[in-house]
């Protein structure tokens, strides 16, 4: 895991508000169904997240200009491998995509790239909640079309569309998160346009390469 002695700094420029419109380059999803650990990655509970974050050497991830450091212990930042930009969420975002996550900042400026991953121990598993607008991260499991199974940070409490598996490959240092609603794994569409581009969203049978994959950065103390 990557580390950073840096944590909700203030965001020097957020993204317009504006109103979602349906992308239109878009992948149909992939068929539901639950889906096991791929060749190559381990389930990761609470204390070995807590053990491969002590035995990695510290890295920093990437500040917006003028932002300085601030305390914040057990918190995460979340970057495409794919494009190598750090999710968001997109609290200013209309309804019905408010709260929509979007791997689409190219430094880490603050809680809009701020998660805490709560561990469960009775499902052994995590969810995440936005410190944008301190919500879960959900599922969206009954949009249709290309917003099918897309993450939002929208939910006040904690259930099947909000737990999540999260996969650590050694050899790669990357990681994945898997859906239990649906057993599929999280992609960033890439090749979506509009406001929707670089959506995150549920919808991989297999982690098959960058399209699945993410580096995670300690930014706690």
């Amino acid at each position: 895991m990557r580390r950073t002695t840096s944590v909700l700094l203030s965001l020097s420029a957020l993204l317009a508000t504006s109103a979602l419109t349906v992308p239109t380059a878009v992948a149909a999803p992939r068929a539901d169904g639950p889906a096991s650990a791929p060749a190559g990655w381990e389930a990761v509970d609470a204390s070995a997240l807590a053990r491969i974050t002590g035995e990695k050497d510290a890295r920093r991830a990437p500040l917006a200009a003028g932002d300085t450091a601030a305390a914040e212990p057990e918190l995460l930042a979340v970057q495409s491998a794919r494009n190598d930009r750090f999710v968001a969420t997109e609290k200013n975002y209309a309804e019905p995509n408010t709260g929509v996550q979007r791997a689409r900042s190219t430094d880490f400026g603050g809680s809009w790239e701020s998660y805490a991953f709560e561990w469960d121990e009775a499902s052994e598993t995590y969810a995440l909640r936005s410190l944008a607008n301190d919500r879960y991260v959900a599922v969206e499991k009954n949009y249709t079309g290309s917003a099918q199974n897309i993450l939002r940070a929208r939910s006040t409490s904690v259930g099947g569309w909000e737990r999540f598996v999260l996969y650590y490959n050694e050899s790669l240092d990357r990681w994945a998160l898997q859906s239990t609603l649906n057993g599929l794994f999280v992609a960033m569409e890439n090749g979506y346009t509009g406001s929707l581009q670089y959506a995150l969203r549920a919808r991989s049978t297999d982690v098959t390469g960058s399209w699945e994959e993410f580096t995670l950065y300690d930014i706690g103390a």
